[in-house]
């Protein structure tokens, strides 16, 4: 694949478990991600502010803040509204998928993950990404031409 079909990107990693941060980590090695870790909820949220990562990969279960919250307060921020999330939890239920969708999840996986279903969502969300950016520097760009092309 090229660069444009596979953007690289900065992922955050966000678990309590320090050993559950790890294994995903180790499964996205082989690809040359800049990997951010945050160990709870507001941690998550202050990386995710300050570092804008291009994926979360967020643990729904841990302290502080759960996964839900930190969904709904980066949607509720401008800064991180438009960063792609997908919920990694050991909950199976429906129940957990509907709230998780509701706090504005993108996608979820459920433990134990599958090191190739891990990668290939991964993938699949930071191309979803790199065309989202492209298309708003596509359509500043053309407010700014037409901008410029008005008369005055």
């Amino acid at each position: 694949m090229s660069q444009t079909e596979n953007p690289v990107g900065r992922i955050l990693i966000a678990d309590d478990n320090e050993q559950n941060r790890e294994l995903l980590e180790a499964y996205l090695s082989d690809e040359p991600h800049e990997i951010l870790m945050a160990a709870d909820g507001q941690e998550t949220v202050a990386v995710a502010r300050e570092k804008q990562p291009d994926l979360i990969l967020l643990d729904i279960m841990m302290p502080k803040m759960s996964g839900y919250e930190v969904c709904q307060k980066l949607r509720a921020d401008e800064s991180t509204a438009k960063i792609p999330v997908l919920m990694v939890t050991a909950l199976k239920e429906m129940g957990d998928i509907e709230k998780a969708v509701a706090a504005g999840a993108d996608d979820f996986l459920t433990k134990p993950v599958h090191r190739l279903e891990l990668k290939t969502r991964v993938r699949s969300l930071l191309r979803v990404r790199h065309l989202s950016n492209e298309r708003d520097r596509l359509l500043a760009y053309l407010a700014e031409v037409d901008s410029s092309a008005s008369p005055k």
